[in-house]
């Protein structure tokens, strides 16, 4: 049965990395995947999929307003597909996220989301929330604080190195400017 996945951690933990390795797993096999990437997110280009450790492989990139499910729909139509893998799911609409579960569903194809859980002011992006609400599996990529515990949190400094704590909830490329923490140095980092 095909399933619904949330792949989930804070930045810098290897997210696209293990998604391009699943991408890998599959066409080392001879089977087909459909690589889909947020049109917001264009750090490596447009339509790439691209790791920090320098592996990358094109994509398809989805909006706001695009209907997953017939996207999906018209590419199977046009030959198999064995896999769904979808990079930067923090930026899903909710109703997106609900398209997908149809094609887990409907399609029975199994679909491997890849996102974060929570913004710099540890609260969800509607996309993740939706995905921790309603995907058959939830995984948790690890990265670690400074202090060697699970960092679950991420912050977000500005050019002076200051903590900033308010703003828009997306901000594109300047990964340097996050940091991954544990929830108690966020707390104490974010909260002074």
């Amino acid at each position: 049965m095909a399933k619904l996945y949330f792949n989930y951690s804070t930045m810098n933990a290897g997210k696209s990395t293990v998604l391009l390795q699943a991408d890998y797993n599959y066409r080392e096999r001879g089977m087909k995947t459909l690589l889909l990437t947020a049109s917001i997110d264009d750090r490596s280009g447009t339509g790439k999929i691209f790791s920090r450790i320098g592996i990358h492989a094109p994509a398809e990139r989805y909006g706001t307003g695009d209907d997953l499910f017939h996207l999906v729909a018209e590419r199977l139509a046009a030959g198999p597909i064995a896999c769904v893998l979808v990079d930067e799911a923090q930026f899903l609409q909710p109703e997106q996220v609900w398209q997908l579960s149809r094609v887990a569903d409907e399609l029975r194809l199994p679909v491997m989301t890849y996102g974060l859980r929570v913004d710099f002011q540890g609260q969800p992006f509607p996309g993740s929330a939706t995905l921790l609400a309603i995907a058959d599996s939830l995984r948790e990529i690890r990265t670690i604080c400074h202090c060697g515990r699970k960092a679950t949190m991420v912050i977000r400094k500005d050019e002076n190195g200051h903590v900033v704590k308010d703003g828009a909830q997306v901000q594109i490329g300047g990964d340097e400017s996050y940091v991954s923490l544990c929830r108690s140095h966020w707390r104490e980092a974010f909260h002074g």
